[in-house]
């Protein structure tokens, strides 16, 4: 199975750039399914409804979010009436919608997808991230349940990545990593067979500060103090992440390939 993640889209530009580009990339690439991490396509802060049907429209089969999933309020009454769109799965239990589904893929195969919020360096105590995937993947066996799993890990520290990835090495197709918005250069299939990269970059303008426009990142760092609020950069979008190849008889990666294309930092992709 061909499977691509985007990494987290940033704002209208970003938006646009999957409507554009995601079309083609699905048909040239034959590829059989495709996870969007957009919980910054609206204004940087969360995504709406309206937005999220644009990324669905342009081919995405499944959005994630992350510690900005209900920012835009819509999207607490848009999740439940929309399953190809999961928050974290260890968010408030109280909380709308699910962090982990399994999709029908192209020729019936099944493609679990779950995504889960790290604790390092977040703003708030999230419930263990290793327990709550453990349940997920125990429940939705590899190469038996399921075709293709697909873990997104949504968090600051590397190293809590990394540990995730080994935390699933054999249990998952992909685990990948998003919310810092810089690509890493770490792509590879673990001993196992689960391809990892530890963040898959954003889908935004990298002549930024992590997608936003310079100048007020820039002022305050440079004085510590605010003068305006953050808006999303509105240059030429790379569009990043990561492209894997997966055996479906095993459900683990054959060939996994971190992916930049468009804009300032365009590199070779599948």
């Amino acid at each position: 199975m061909k499977i691509l993640f985007l990494g987290d889209v940033m704002g209208r530009a970003g938006r646009q750039a999957i409507i554009d580009t995601l079309p083609s990339l699905k048909a040239d690439w034959a590829l059989d399914f495709v996870v969007v991490n957009a919980e910054n396509a609206t204004g940087g802060m969360g995504l709406s409804g309206p937005h999220a049907q644009q990324i669905l429209d342009a081919g995405a089969d499944c959005i994630t979010l992350g510690d900005h999933a209900f920012d835009q309020k819509d999207m607490m009454q848009f999740i439940e009436q929309e399953p190809r769109i999961l928050r974290p799965v260890n968010y408030a239990r109280e909380a709308p919608g699910l962090g982990a589904r399994v999709f029908t893929a192209s020729r019936g195969r099944k493609v679990l997808v779950a995504q889960v919020l790290g604790q390092v360096f977040m703003r708030r105590a999230y419930d263990d991230p290793f327990s709550a995937v453990d349940g997920v993947l125990m429940k939705h066996t590899l190469g038996g349940a399921v075709h293709a799993a697909i873990i997104d890990v949504h968090c600051e520290a590397t190293s809590e990545k990394m540990a995730m990835g080994h935390f699933c090495d054999g249990r998952a197709s992909m685990v990948v990593g998003s919310h810092t918005h810089v690509p890493t250069a770490d792509a590879q299939i673990l001993p196992g067979g689960t391809a990892f990269q530890a963040d898959a970059g954003m889908c935004g303008d990298y002549h930024s500060v992590i997608g936003m426009e310079k100048e007020e990142p820039l002022r305050r760092f440079v004085t510590g103090m605010t003068k305006s609020r953050f808006t999303p950069a509105l240059g030429e979008v790379t569009l990043c992440g990561l492209y894997i190849e997966t055996d479906d008889r095993t459900g683990k990666a054959t060939r996994v390939e971190m992916i930049r294309t468009g804009g300032h930092l365009s590199m070779a992709h599948p």
